[in-house]
């Protein structure tokens, strides 16, 4: 079985789907490894690097025409899929809910595809759960950045030249990567508040330092994969009424909320922003997915009446080598929890609750019914 490890094609994602510090664990299965020529070269790992650990240099092409199992951080396009060799699989990060095509030439073609993003929120798929992985470094570059475009200090600073207050941040929703921007910005030495839809996390929010803003919404909670239910455009808009009094006297306000699958609610409106502070910062970590802030752009600063309205994307990739250390560990404990030494292939259970979910197209058939039609 050959192993195949692809470089990301997106510029901004320098990220990469192996890393030197977890590749043992595939090694430990025997297989060939091969991996696209400069697949570390965002990671300041070199090809000898790999070479030098056992992995074979290969251009895309014959990573592509050649690998049993590929792995990839980013969709394949259509000529890509065509070197793929029949009943071979893709295993990454796909955005199934935008790569419908992919998911059809899949099916067409004989190819496996497994998405990474589909892993259950169980106990036993923690280790493969990619969106908490990288959402927990998102959350921790959120308020890096955020900090380095505010004019102020975050901590309070008691100098002779007289007390520096400290800085006054915002974080909406309370998720993985909520929880992290939280936890960083306490420990920079800024006051933190934070809201979330679901009133359970009050206790997280408060063990962190932080206070956690209280806004009756009436009927909310969560799914049974730990997300925060979709609420109506009622309970939207008094949320978005009661937290802009936050948002007035925050210098900076960090937003996380999105729907898997579905645009991102829209929370903090132009109206909102022309009530803040001059000089502070609002960061949307939803604006690939449509955004959180009116305005906002993905990969630009827009300013407005004084506010700095930021959207990044591929947030993690700004800690690239940490992110890539803890994607490879989620490739890496799919395949060797479902890899099969007697046949030296992957062992399709569908028995198996991980595999039910996060493969979306096996034999030519699309086995998730929301992309069948």
């Amino acid at each position: 079985m050959i192993i195949s490890a692809l470089k990301s094609s997106i510029p901004s994602d320098t990220r990469s789907p192996i890393h030197e510090d977890t590749i043992k664990n595939l090694l430990n299965l025997e297989t060939e490894i091969w991996f696209e020529e400069d697949v570390g070269l965002g990671i300041n790992s070199s090809n000898k690097v790999f070479e030098n650990i056992g992995l074979k240099k290969h251009t895309r092409e014959d990573c592509l025409k050649n690998g049993n199992l590929i792995i990839t951080n980013q969709a394949l396009n259509t000529e890509e899929l065509k070197l793929i060799k029949p009943n071979s699989t893709i295993l990454g990060m796909v955005n199934p809910f935008n790569n419908q095509e992919l998911i059809n030439q899949c099916s067409k073609l004989m190819i496996n595809l497994v998405s990474m993003e589909f892993i259950p929120r169980i106990t036993r798929a923690q280790k493969m759960d990619v969106l908490s992985s990288q959402a927990n470094l998102a959350g921790y570059v959120a308020v890096i950045e955020s900090a380095k475009n505010l004019s102020t200090a975050l901590p309070m600073m008691m100098t002779a030249a007289g007390t520096l207050k400290p800085a006054k941040v915002f974080v909406i929703g309370v998720g993985v990567a909520g929880l992290q921007a939280i936890a960083t910005a306490k420990r920079l030495g800024a006051r933190v508040e934070a809201f979330d839809t679901r009133d359970v996390v009050e206790e997280q929010v408060n063990s962190l330092g932080a206070k956690f803003v209280k806004i009756d919404l009436g009927e909310t909670g969560e799914t049974d994969q730990g997300y925060a239910k979709e609420l109506t455009n009622e309970q939207i808009n008094k949320q978005k009424e009661l937290q802009s009094k936050v948002c007035e006297r925050s210098d900076i306000v960090i937003t996380t909320a999105q729907l898997f699958g579905r645009p991102a609610p829209l929370l903090i409106d132009n109206n909102t922003i022309d009530k803040m502070m001059p000089g502070s910062v609002i960061f949307d970590m939803a604006v690939e997915s449509g955004g959180n802030v009116e305005g906002s752009e993905v990969d630009n600063i827009v300013v407005r009446n004084g506010v700095k309205i930021i959207g990044i994307s591929n947030l993690a990739a700004k800690v690239s080598s940490h992110a890539s250390l803890a994607l490879s560990n989620n490739y890496n404990n799919w395949i060797t929890d479902f890899f099969d030494r007697d046949n030296s292939n992957i062992n399709f259970d569908f028995d198996d609750e991980i595999i039910q979910s996060s493969v979306l197209v096996f034999n030519g058939e699309i086995k998730n019914q929301r992309f069948k039609e």
